[in-house]
């Protein structure tokens, strides 16, 4: 018996595309922006309180880093393991399990008796945000047209990150009122219990959209076939797959590793934008806005940018992205005021928006349908290992130096250094452009 077969009423045509699956697609982003108010909730508050509230001693570079270089770990393990599980136990179970796992978060910290918990907590949101927010994106990618795989990434991660910018938000103006622990308390297992039911209530399984309907699969258009990988099985084992993804196909490695850099960051912002901020005598509240505004930038600029790389190509909005964020984020130390910070962390959302949900959408094309959910998951491990060696690197780099401006230097020359190797190795993919050129 098929996972899809406790999944609940289907569609009696499982046709692909937004349109035609606008009520499940619906639910799907909602479920997206659920998650992103998950891990939005643990990355204003608790670095800028670690202290105070934690225990954590001052000036501690290399400890405060510790949850994020954890949370980079797993999450990158289970995004390679989700997407595996997803082709054999199905998409909406392992949503489940990602809400499941996340329910002692809250608790976990409203008790915490040291950083310690805090750091056990982050290796269960890794999970959680492994396994739901992988869901969440290739149950859309199944359901979705070809041709739409940039715009359907970008509503993805547009609800995602901005369930991040409003729960940084929400939490510090709660931390404020009701303090730390209580406020993060209820504020996640709202969330966490509200997404749960959603998704045993709300979403269907996806996998019955990329299944062949009566023996048959519509074929791929040539252009867009013959950018798929050759010399592999028709079901490649998960090693074929790593190797193929991670350094075999010299467009999908470079993919890799600029979406592995692209996470220095989102840990630079997460750990060291609110310590700097708080350093520059900057209020919680105000920091929260400022962060806020780097990821409701990314979040809303991704509408457009999803869209915009399925008419005009992904390679170079992936490109000028890596090196719009670079600069970016070297301009931030420059000038301290509270408009020079917004400018700058919005710039830098703009360049996330132009980069984030396009690697992803080229993975996807150079994917063929029976293992691009492994594809997307093997993308997903490097890219979210980048905040643990991120952390690190930056940990130490400012440890070292004892100032914080370092991990600013070192995160904007990696990005645009990214940058450079992706524009060597890297190809345009977008199966709409491959077909119009081969027309022509």
């Amino acid at each position: 018996m098929s996972p899809s077969d406790h999944a609940g009423p289907r569609p009696p045509v499982l046709r692909q595309g937004i349109r035609q699956n606008r009520a499940l697609f619906s639910h799907l982003l909602l479920q997206v922006l659920l998650v992103g108010l998950t891990i939005g909730m643990m990355r204003t508050v608790i670095p800028a309180l670690a202290e105070s509230d934690f225990g954590l001693p001052a000036n501690d570079f290399f400890l405060l880093c510790t949850f994020v270089i954890a949370f980079g770990v797993v999450k990158g393990c289970m995004n390679f393991v989700a997407g595996r599980l997803a082709e054999h136990l199905g998409r909406k179970r392992v949503l489940q399990l990602g809400w499941l796992v996340a329910l002692p978060i809250p608790l976990m910290i409203a008790y915490a008796p040291s950083w310690n918990w805090i750091v056990a907590a982050t290796l269960l949101l890794g999970v959680n945000q492994g396994l739901a927010w992988s869901m969440s994106q290739t149950s859309k990618l199944d359901i979705t047209a070809p041709e739409q795989r940039g715009l359907t990434l970008g509503l993805n991660e547009l609800a995602g990150y901005m369930g991040v910018a409003l729960a940084g938000i929400l939490t510090a103006y709660l931390a404020e009122i009701a303090g730390v622990r209580q406020s993060l308390l209820g504020f996640g297992l709202v969330v966490i219990v509200s997404g749960l039911l959603l998704s045993t209530l709300c979403v269907v399984e996806t996998r019955d959209w990329i299944i062949p309907v009566q023996g048959k699969r519509a074929s791929p258009p040539a252009a867009s076939a013959s950018r798929l990988p050759t010399g592999l099985p028709a079901v490649p084992g998960t090693f074929e797959i790593l190797r193929h993804v991670s350094w075999r196909d010299r467009r999908l490695a470079a993919l890799m590793q600029a979406g592995l850099v692209e996470r220095f960051v989102d840990a630079l912002v997460w750990i060291f934008y609110p310590v700097y901020l708080s350093q520059q005598g900057v209020k919680l509240a105000d920091a929260a806005w400022i962060i806020g505004i780097y990821g409701g930038t990314w979040g809303l600029s991704q509408l457009l940018t999803g869209h915009w790389s399925d008419r005009i190509g992904r390679q170079r909005l992936n490109v000028l992205g890596m090196w719009l964020c670079g600069l970016s984020v070297l301009m931030m130390p420059w000038h301290a005021s509270l408009l020079w910070w917004s400018s700058c962390a919005a710039l830098t959302g703009f360049g996330m928006a132009m980069l984030y949900p396009n690697l992803a959408a080229a993975v996807a094309d150079l994917s063929a349908p029976e293992w691009r959910g492994s594809s997307i998951g093997i993308y997903r491990f490097w890219r979210d290992l980048g905040y643990a060696v991120g952390a690190l690197v930056l940990g130490l780099g400012t440890g070292l130096s004892g100032d914080v401006a370092t991990s600013f230097w070192i995160t904007g020359i990696a990005m645009l250094i990214s940058g450079v190797l992706l524009a060597w190795q890297g190809e345009e993919s977008s199966p709409y452009l491959k077909t119009i050129s081969s027309q022509v």
